[in-house]
Order: C-alpha cells, then sequence, then structure tokens
C-alpha cells in the first residue's frame, strides 16, 4: 500500500496466499512464496498510478508477528515452512517448558504466558524435529525471524549481505525478549535450547536500518520502519496516548490498549506487549487481548462448511433472520485465546433447535466475535482501571454493518471507523515515515485521523444481559475437551 501526506491510500495491490493444514491444529505458510508476492504486489501498487521508486520517500513492514521462519544464512532456503501463530503443534512442549511453576513461568519478564501462540516454543519445535536442524542452528548457520525479519533480510540482499533485524514489538511477541531492557534474555533461551546466533539484532520500531537492494523496484529506498501488525494499527489509528484503544477485525481480533511507557502486569488474561519504540525514545507498552478466530471463522463457514460462496455473503445472510434463534457459535478452532488461555477448548455450535437455519448460523458467527471482544475489553478495564467510552476499529470486518451495530449493542459504547480503514499498513508507512522526515512527529498522526462511520447502542439493557449471559453458558461447555 502507498499512502501520501495526508494518511489517504494513493495505490494498492494485494494477493493471496496458500494457507497450508498438514494436519489437525497445524497451520502453515510458504515462506518463499510470500516473498514472491512481495515483490509482486510491490511493482503491481507502483504500476496502478505509474510511480517508480523516486516517488517513495520510505518503506515500512508490518507483519503477522508470531509466524515463525527459519532459515539458512548462507543460502536463504527455509528448513522447513514458516509455522504460523495459530499452530497447536507446540502443546505439549509448553506444558513441558511450564515444568512446576505452570503456564506464568516467564510472565514477569516477558508479558506472556506459556502458550503455542508465541515464537520461541515454534523454534524449538523445528530445531527438536527437522533433520539436522539442531546442529545447524548450534554451528551459526541458520538464522530466526518473525515475517518481517524474513522480508527485509531479502529486500536488503538475502544471501549477499542481508541485514538480520527485528523490532520490539515483533519481539515482544516470542517469549525470548524481556520486556524492560529490549534484549534478547538469555536464560530463557538457554532454556528453550535456542542459540542466541539464531535472532536477529533488536533495533527500534522507526528508524533507517538500509536501503533495499540494487535488484527491483524500490533499489535505494530506504526502509525506515518495523512494527508487528497489531502496534501498526494501533499506531495507524493514532492511539498515542494512555489509555486510547483500538479493535482490529481480521483473521482473529486484537485489541490494544496504550498504557504508556511502563509496563503493565495483567491480572486478567491479557498480554502485556511492546506498543512501539520511536526512534531513541522510550518504548511505548499496550496491554493486548487477542482473540484466535473471528475472521477465519467465516473463511470455515465458506471453504469448510460451503454455506456462502464468498465472505461478503454473510452480512445478508445475517440479514435474512431477527436473530440468532438460540444459536451461539464459539470458534474454539484452536483453544480459546485472552482472558480464558484454554487450550482444551474446542469449537462447539450450542442452543440448536429445528428452527435454526443457516441465517441464525451467520449471525451467531458474526456475533461470537463482538461477544469475545466484550470478554476482551472486560478485562482490559479490569487491569487498568480505564472505562471505555468509544472503541475504533479496523480491518476486513469492520465494513460488515451488522457486526459494528451487534458490536456496539453489546458493549453499550460507540464504535467508530475511521476513513482510513487499512490502519495496518497505515502505521508501517507513518514509522517509517517519522524516520525520514516525511512527518514531522505525532501531532501529523494525530491530525490525520478522521471519522468515518459511528455506531451507537440502540439496544435494551436486559437483552445485552441476557445474550451475554447465554454466550458465556456456551463458552463453558467447550472446556475439557482435550484431554
Amino acid at each position: 500500500m502507498i499512502f501520501d501526506h495526508d494518511g489517504l491510500v494513493v495505490a494498492s495491490a494485494q494477493k493471496e496466499h496458500e494457507q497450508i493444514f498438514p494436519r489437525a491444529g497445524w497451520v502453515e505458510h510458504d515462506p518463499e512464496e510470500i516473498w514472491r508476492a512481495t515483490r509482486e504486489v510491490v511493482a503491481a501498487a507502483l504500476a496502478k498510478k505509474d510511480l517508480t521508486r523516486h516517488d517513495i520517500a520510505a518503506v515500512g513492514i508490518t507483519n503477522q508477528r508470531e509466524t515463525t521462519v527459519v532459515w539458512d544464512r548462507r543460502t536463504g532456503k527455509p528448513v522447513y515452512n514458516a509455522i504460523v501463530w495459530q499452530d497447536t503443534r507446540t502443546d505439549e512442549l509448553c506444558t513441558e517448558l511450564a515444568g512446576d511453576e505452570g503456564p506464568g513461568r516467564y510472565r514477569e519478564r516477558t508479558g506472556l504466558p506459556l502458550s503455542t501462540y508465541f515464537s520461541g516454543p515454534k523454534i524449538r519445535w523445528i530445531l527438536d524435529n527437522v533433520e539436522g536442524a539442531r546442529e545447524r542452528a548450534e554451528a551459526g548457520d541458520l538464522c530466526f525471524g518473525t515475517m518481517d525479519t524474513w522480508i527485509l533480510w531479502h529486500l536488503t540482499g538475502g544471501a549477499d549481505g542481508g541485514l538480520h533485524v527485528t523490532d520490539p514489538t515483533n519481539a515482544s511477541r516470542t517469549m525470548l525478549m524481556d520486556l524492560r531492557t529490549l534484549e534478547w534474555d538469555e536464560q530463557i533461551c538457554a532454556e528453550f535450547r535456542i542459540p542466541t546466533s539464531m535472532l536477529p539484532q533488536i533495533r527500534s520500531s522507526s528508524e533507517v536500518y538500509a536501503q533495499v537492494r540494487e535488484r527491483g523496484t524500490l533499489a535505494g529506498v530506504p526502509i525506515a520502519g518495523i512494527l508487528g501488525d497489531q502496534q501498526a494499527a494501533t499506531f495507524g489509528q493514532a492511539c498515542l496516548s494512555v489509555g486510547e484503544a483500538k479493535n482490529t477485525y481480521g483473521t482473529g481480533n486484537f485489541l490494544l490498549l496504550n498504557t504508556g511507557t511502563t509496563p503493565m502486569p495483567s491480572s486478567n488474561g491479557l498480554l502485556t506487549t511492546v506498543c512501539y519504540r520511536i526512534g531513541e525514545a522510550p518504548a511505548v507498552y499496550a496491554l493486548e487481548g487477542s482473540v484466535a478466530v473471528t475472521g477465519s471463522l467465516i473463511q470455515w463457514l465458506r471453504d469448510n462448511l460451503g454455506i456462502i460462496n464468498s465472505a461478503k455473503e454473510i452480512e445478508g445472510l445475517a440479514a435474512s433472520v431477527e436473530d440468532n434463534g438460540g444459536a451461539y457459535f464459539v470458534p474454539a478452532f484452536s483453544g480459546l485465546f485472552a482472558p480464558r488461555w484454554r487450550p482444551d477448548a474446542r469449537g462447539a455450535i450450542v442452543g440448536l433447535t429445528r428452527f435454526v437455519n443457516k441465517g441464525h448460523l451467520a449471525r451467531a458467527a458474526l456475533e461470537a466475535t463482538a461477544f469475545q471482544t466484550r470478554e476482551v475489553l472486560e478485562a482490559c478495564l479490569a487491569d487498568s482501571g480505564v472505562e471505555l467510552t468509544a472503541l475504533k476499529v479496523d480491518g476486513g470486518m469492520v465494513l460488515n454493518e451488522i457486526l459494528m451495530q451487534f458490536q456496539s449493542d453489546i458493549l453499550d459504547v460507540p464504535v467508530i471507523r475511521p476513513v482510513v480503514n487499512e490502519t495496518t499498513a497505515l502505521g508501517a508507512a507513518y514509522a517509517a515515515g517519522l524516520a525520514v522526515g516525511f512527518w514531522a512527529g505525532e501531532d501529523d498522526i494525530r491530525n490525520n485521523w478522521a471519522v468515518g462511520r459511528t455506531w451507537k447502542p440502540t439496544m435494551a439493557a436486559t437483552e445485552r444481559d441476557r445474550l451475554y449471559r447465554e454466550w458465556n453458558k456456551a463458552v463453558e461447555r467447550t472446556y475439557d475437551w482435550v484431554d
């Protein structure tokens, strides 16, 4: 995506890539396919407006944060597919690492519970299960990176001098970084049996790292920003002050609340994470609630059940009925994330009667996203004491009018969508542009943000309470499914 100084979209291009499911609970991507697709969409976006590299001030990168790649630094070849954040194959390993101290063993230092969600256990799985990987890693031949690091390494030359770098927002999702020092924790790495030689250098989220390699459409353009996708959306939504929050509706849902320059521990199942670090300024932290399955539930209805032919059809189907007909859909396909953290849970549809039809199931699928968002927000408010007055939203699902109205109703606060909905890409652009002076400072970002649409609550309190009570009852039915 290409943005101008007003934060408006100049041009964009996109390309879907393969989702690989080798077995139940395993989710992978082909990192080389993603690198090829990156080059293709960069060229396509420039071509749409007849732009060249000379028109581009800087490049920012944003990415799925926990998705894990390990590759050979001499050849650039991955030793295994990228293991995606949703993948649950490291469940037993996480239990083993927790030992007698339990899932909170590393929470004080990393802000995270031991979970299949994060990169560290995925790296360990690759080293333990790919033939020869551990020996090559201990010899210093292998690199680890999340997707930002993989793309940056290639953009700056790959095996021919590529830069091996990440930023604190991505590093804070590995379980291997100390939140306070913003450096790799050697003790945790040793306990995970991960050689520190594999790990990228941690730089700030906004500084000039290098120029794009000479070969390609962006040759010589400075690469100057890296933000993990949810932190990028928070930055793009101008949530730059303590107490400001945004919720991104994508494959999963991610709510971040800016808590300022001191990490805030959570007592309610949230993650403490780095929100951003601009140049040499102190890092800003956030509380985050992650919901594993929201937009991907709509894809599941399309691809696995064939209830709809395209994701856009879900709204019309949900509009064909007045309510959920008593049905609740709990999409615990990978267990439950924040604030419940129940890896033993699995998906369920409850409350079925002969009355329920596919319209009710469509509505129940949309409502599941809003219910899970309320759970996360309640945990945020319990931790921070900050009372929510409105919720800024972004991501693909916020174009769904039924979902946004129900979200406002079930929260009992206004829901606000900005003019520019693609705030993840915009946040990465802001980080890069700040580093090269394209934007003078954070006030430019605040001034660019503008309201596109607001939904206000219309639901009676008694109905809101009834629906949420029944939702909680449905969720509890999913517990203890995996022994």
